[in-house]
């Protein structure tokens, strides 16, 4: 088993697992995270969420991002300076539309969330920004989403 340094499983789903997880998804889910569509800025629901809590993939319900790392970057879109954990959140090389960019994919099942830009705040430079689409929010102390039934509790 394939664990990352905050111990969730990053082992992919299997074919059926997929398979049960993409047809839960709604039309919109599935142009973002399944085929690296991007959704209108400023009408994500997730944008003005303020709520202490965990983003998670929609898709596959790792946790990619604490609140504590969000931020107002004025794009329109939820920002984050840093990951959940740095093995949830994978950079490919993106040159579509004639740009240079870095996609954010989940590590574990590879369904896109958005970019990641070399012009935000301190601490780290970084600003992910990830379409709300692609996540869902758990505030903290609830239980998270397992939609791959791994018994993993957000801390």
């Amino acid at each position: 088993m394939n664990r990352s340094a905050s111990g969730f499983d990053l082992t992919p789903p299997t074919e059926a697992e997929r398979q049960r997880l993409e047809a839960a998804l709604s039309d919109e889910e599935r142009r973002v995270l399944l085929h690296h569509g991007t959704e209108a800025p400023f009408c994500g629901g997730l944008l003005a969420q303020k709520q202490p809590g965990a983003y998670c993939c929609r898709l596959c319900g790792l946790p990619l991002f604490k609140h504590e790392a969000k931020f107002e970057s004025g794009t329109g879109w939820p920002s984050f300076t840093a990951p959940y954990d740095p093995g949830h959140v994978v950079g490919v090389e993106d040159l579509s539309y004639g740009m240079r960019r870095v996609e954010t994919r989940c590590a574990r099942c590879g369904a896109h969330q958005g970019h990641v830009f070399p012009d935000g705040p301190r601490p780290t430079g970084l600003r992910y920004c990830i379409n709300s689409v692609s996540l869902s929010f758990t505030p903290k102390g609830a239980l998270a989403p397992d939609p791959l039934g791994r018994d993993e509790t957000i801390p």
